[in-house]
Parts: structure tokens; sequence; C-alpha cells
């Protein structure tokens, strides 16, 4: 029966005429509050990568792509080493012993991942994380390694065990922050978020939920100690929708609102954010990948209801601090064959689906939903489309960085939007896209523009046929006479480096031609040359065809 929903979504349009024209209107006087920028929040687990030549270039693209800054998150930054980086590895030596155990602290290396970040108008989302060998309660073996496919049993070791003191450590964040806020200023460090561990109910914590609560008190009161305006949060915890990671976020909120503070005695603990992940399962089916939309909404609708279950809670902001298409970013699509959407288009179009389908639920629910974080960068010195999930390539960015350019484009309120090619927002969380393509829309509008991005997306990566878009956009300013139409695109042809690429036979070391030719290519395209278009009575109406898998951006500017 599955299979032949996917035939159904897909396979059979290869046979059968092309779609049924899909009619979308947008009612420009229709504002429906403003569109947060909730997509501006990237990750990755290897810090080390931020300064190196090609991490400093995606940390500025990723900075330049938004009106609002980008807000950044990186694994490890208390892990004991001397700063070399490797896959799901990476180290800041912040933190040792001298002989007679006094601590000693060192601020080089994180200062280096931190100062990129400010350097270049992002704000650090600060994951506090993860113990230096020196503190573990088992501190040897420590340093991990970690090989695609492998068992990787030897990963999970003494960086992800409770500290031995517990003063110790809070004493370890308090003059990080305390050192942050003299580096960069109070103004500065106030708009970080500090984010406690990272996924504390599996493998990153060898702890009870109970340790992990008190880890939380005694990094909440360290940090609320050296800057009290600070925002403190967590859990950061796997998928809600699963019993014992649903069990773990209920507790921890349970905690933060009423049980015995370990640090301070008191009853409950600071709590400024809520942050859990959420993940998305592909599969291969039939010789090609289907994606797993569904279980990344389910994730997300359980831990809505979890907060919203808190009276003291949820009005809270909410940082999803991982929200993605899976969960291993360096699991190569070589070793994973379901991870190999990651190259081409149906990456950028499934971030699209997802990104309004979270933004419908969070208003449904009324949650305060803050962040939408991307756990991609970019892994130095690998093969080029080794089909890691990251946003660049050797430098060379990926299609769905343009779709997160897009995002940057889009500001103001949200607009009213009908498409008969929609695929309603229940369907999405139940059982993702697979019935029939979703061609659908999102729209804001400035005071001097609006956007509208639409797309065409199918969670199976079968082809399928383009759709014939009939996009009407009313409610227009009646005392302009022309409008400046831009109409962007992400296809198979535009905003697409991995199309080039593969044309160009693939290379691993391309010439200093073809490198210019890929970065280029790598940037978000218009499909057509910018043109005035005559305001006929305050709307405009317009036709276009896009392609399985496509994006479009048609910004109308006055």
């Amino acid at each position: 029966m599955l299979r032949s929903s996917i035939l159904l979504c897909c396979v059979l349009p290869l046979l059968a005429p092309a779609q049924e024209p899909v009619t979308i209107q947008v009612d420009g006087s229709s504002k429906s509050g403003p569109l947060k920028p909730s997509w501006r929040y990237f990750g990755y687990d290897e810090p080390n990568y931020t300064y190196a030549k090609n991490g400093r270039k995606l940390i500025r693209e990723l900075s330049d792509l938004s009106y609002t800054p980008v807000h950044i998150r990186t694994h490890f930054m208390l892990a004991t080493g001397d700063g070399t980086p490797g896959l799901k590895w990476g180290s800041t030596n912040a933190y040792t012993e001298d002989a007679s155990g006094k601590p000693v602290y060192s601020w080089t290396i994180i200062d280096k991942i931190l100062g990129t970040y400010v350097d270049a108008g992002a704000i650090p989302f600060v994951e506090i994380g993860f113990m230096p060998q020196a503190l573990s309660t088992h501190p040897d073996p420590y340093k991990p390694t970690w090989t695609p496919g492998a068992k990787n049993d030897q990963y999970n070791i003494g960086w992800t065990y409770p500290p031995k003191d517990y003063g110790k450590w809070g004493e370890l964040i308090y003059q990080w922050v305390t050192h942050s806020v003299e580096k960069y200023g109070k103004q500065e460090v106030e708009k970080w978020d500090w984010e406690v561990w990272n996924e504390p109910n599996i493998g990153y914590w060898h702890g009870t939920p109970e340790e992990y609560d008190k880890l939380y008190d005694y990094t909440a009161a360290a940090v609320k100690r050296a800057l009290p305006s600070a925002r403190v949060g967590g859990p950061a915890s796997t998928g809600p929708d699963n019993a014992k990671a649903a069990a773990f976020l209920r507790q921890f909120l349970e905690h933060c609102s009423s049980g015995r503070n370990a640090a301070t005695g008191q009853q409950g603990a600071p709590l400024d954010f809520i942050s859990f992940h959420v993940k998305g399962r592909p599969k291969v089916i039939g010789g090609h990948v289907q994606m797993g939309l569904s279980q990344e909404m389910k994730d997300s609708s359980q831990g809505f209801s979890i907060v919203r279950s808190f009276s003291k809670f949820k009005d809270l902001p909410i940082v999803l601090s991982e929200a993605d298409p899976e969960g291993c970013a360096a699991c190569s699509a070589r070793v994973y064959p379901q991870n190999a959407y990651r190259n081409g288009t149906l990456y950028p179009s499934y971030e699209a689906v997802a990104f309004k389908t979270l933004l419908g639920m969070s208003s449904r629910d009324h949650m305060n939903l803050q962040g939408i974080l991307t756990w991609a960068f970019e892994f130095e010195d690998q093969p080029y489309f080794d089909g890691f999930r990251t946003l660049a390539t050797n430098g060379i960015d990926k299609p769905v960085l343009n779709f997160f350019r897009m995002a940057g484009l889009m500001r103001g309120d949200l607009l009213k939007v009908d498409s008969t090619g929609a695929v309603p927002m229940d369907t999405v969380l139940n059982s993702g896209v697979a019935g029939r393509p979703d061609v659908d829309a999102l729209a804001a509008r400035s005071d001097h523009k609006i956007a509208v991005m639409v797309w065409n997306y199918c969670d199976d990566d079968g082809s399928g046929s383009a759709a014939n878009v009939q996009l009407k956009i009313t409610g227009l300013p009646g005392n302009t006479e022309r409008l400046l139409l831009r109409h962007y695109r992400i296809d198979q042809d535009h905003s697409n480096a991995y199309t080039v690429w593969k044309q160009m036979g693939s290379p691993q070391s391309p010439n200093p031609e073809q490198y210019k030719q890929l970065e280029a290519a790598g940037q978000l395209q218009l499909l057509e040359s910018p043109r005035w278009v005559d305001n006929h009575s305050g709307s405009e109406e317009m036709q276009f065809s896009l392609p399985m898998q496509g994006i479009s951006l048609i910004e109308l500017s006055w």
C-alpha cells in the first residue's frame, strides 16, 4: 500500500499528463501577524571547522543572507584536546588542572570560534558541553573515534559523563561567561542564548535524568551569577514523539517548575527558553529516497503539546535546536543511501514545506517558536558533494543554502495564501506528502514589497511532473502604476552547483575556471531578468511552470 501511494505521487506522472493547473491566491491586504525569521539558526558538530578557510567563508555567507543576525550553535565547546578537528569531534582545551588539581582556564580556541561568529555579525547560540577530561567521572578513554558505517562503540566515552565535582563545573561556567562579558561586552553577550548540554536523554549523557537536572541547576546558577540578564535553557533532548524522550522532557520541565534546585536549595530552576530536537526519517524505497517529513512534524507536535501542558512555561520561546530531515550530518550518503537527498533539490524543497508546516503548527498551538535550527555546515578537506548533510562543499554552496537566501528576502507580515495544490497541514503531520505533490506557498508583506515563495514537493525522489502555477496577488497599493518583478528559482538548472559539477564530469580537483563557475552556480539566481509590470487595479497575475522539487520566490516591489 505504501509503495502504491509513492507511485501516485511521483512515478505515475511520468506516464500521465502534467499536473492540473494549480491556482495560488495571495491576499496582500490580509496581514496575519509578523513572519518570525525562525529559520535563521544553524549548527554543527565540529567546532574547529569554524575558523578553517571554508568555515569562515560559510559563516560570512550565513550572516549575509539574513536582514537580522543568524544564530549559530556547535558541539564540543568545552572538550579537552588540541583543537584538531575530526568527524563528529572537536575540542578547545578550555579546562585543565595542574598537578595539585587547581583549575587552569584557557579561552584561546573558544575565542577563535565565538569571535568568528561575532566578527561576522552572527549571534552565538552557546551549547554548554561537553565534559572536560579533568572533570569527567570516567576520564579514560576520552577522545572518540567515529567512522561512517562503523559500529562506533567507542564514540560516547569520557566526554559524555557527569562531573566529578559540580562546584568546579559551576566555576568553569562562571569563568567562561565572565570572560565573554569582558571580551565582547555585556550588551553583546546579552544577545546570546546559553543551552545546557546536548541530547542528555541518549548517549551524549552517561548520567541519570536527575544528574542532568543537577548539572542544569549548577550551570544555570553560574551563568546567572556572571550575567544575571543572560538567557539559559534546555534540555536539547531528542524527538518527543518517542515515549522515553517525551518523559525526559516532561521531567525536566517539572524540575524547573517545582523541583529542588541542587545548586541553590530553592524550588525550581531558571528557564528562559525550551529546546528539543526534531528529525525526519528518510528511507530507500524502490531504489530511490523517500523522505520522512511527517516524523519531524510529529516530534514537533508532541514537543509543543508537552510544553503547553505547563502553564508556567507555555509562553516561553521554543528553539528546535536541531531540526533536520534525519539525525546524522556526518553519515555520508556513500554509506547511508537514504541520505542521498542532500546534494540536490529535494533538500531545499523539503525545508520549504517543513518551514511552513512548523509555522502553521506553532500558530495553531499558540507556541512561541523562536528558532528552527538546521544542523548542517561544511566538512573541511572532504571530497566534493560527498553526501554529507552540509550547506556547502569545499566552499561551493549547495542548493539548500539558496532556500535560506530566499527566506532571508522575506520579511514583514504573513499574508493569507490559498492554493488548490496544497496538502493540508494535518496530512503533512500524519503521513507526509505521499499521495500527491504539495504545491503551495508562503507570502509576506513589508513596507514596499510582497514576497511569495512557491514550491512543488513530494516526499519521494522519483521524477515527477512540473506544476502549471497560476499565481494571483491582490491587495497591491492602488496608487502605484508599475511594480518591479523579480523571480528567483531553485531547480535543476538554477541556483544549483551540483548540476553544474556533474556536467563538468564531477571533478574532485576543479581548475580555477571551473571553481569560479561552481561558485557562481551556487548562488541564488533569477529565472528571468527583473522587469516592470503594470499594476492592474491593485492585483497582479502570472503563470509559470514549476518543476518537481523546484522553488520560486516572486518579489513585487514598489
